[in-house]
């Protein structure tokens, strides 16, 4: 789902994209890019544990991630298996750091971009460890509109020209 996301983002022209796992991921790092998309496996209806970590660390002070275009994908296991609640939780702490929270184009994707790999009839795609192509078109789609955003945003007397 990221590179179908960082796909989508990259085929608005004059696009950087960055793609870095939360492992390698820093707080300080986000102050630099004009829009984070973040994703997540659904873990019981919640952010892993690792993502929602990573989240905690945001600098809060001086609210250096207000005005930035913030989106979400996440993965999950089921159909109703958490996917909604899991993108409204990644999306409504970006409200809290300040940012400008955006979902995909459609109303079918209107939290973000999600993806259902383990129950019929998407688990036969997901045993060959491939995402069912539709949730991977809402994945470019939502990374599409949110350099598209971010571009649009930016040309509008941005105050902040040093960020990407």
């Amino acid at each position: 789902m990221a590179e179908a996301v960082a796909q989508g983002a990259k085929a608005v022209a004059g696009t950087q994209v960055t793609l870095v796992p939360v492992q390698d991921a820093t707080p300080a790092g986000l102050v630099d890019y004009d829009a984070i998309i973040l994703g997540s496996p659904v873990h019981n209806a919640n952010v892993a544990p690792e993502i929602q970590s990573f989240i905690n660390s945001w600098p809060l002070h001086g609210t250096p991630l207000r005005d930035k275009i913030g989106a979400a994908f996440v993965s999950a296991g089921g159909i109703s298996a958490g996917e909604e609640a899991v993108q409204l939780s990644i999306l409504r702490s970006m409200l809290i750091f300040g940012m400008i929270v955006v979902g995909g184009p459609e109303w079918t994707s209107a939290f973000g971009a999600s993806a259902v790999t383990d129950e019929a009839p998407f688990a036969a795609v997901s045993e060959n460890g491939h995402v069912a192509e539709q949730f991977l078109e809402k994945g470019r789609k939502l990374g599409q509109r949110v350099a598209e955003l971010a571009r649009r945003l930016k040309r509008r007397n941005n105050p902040y020209p040093h960020r990407r």
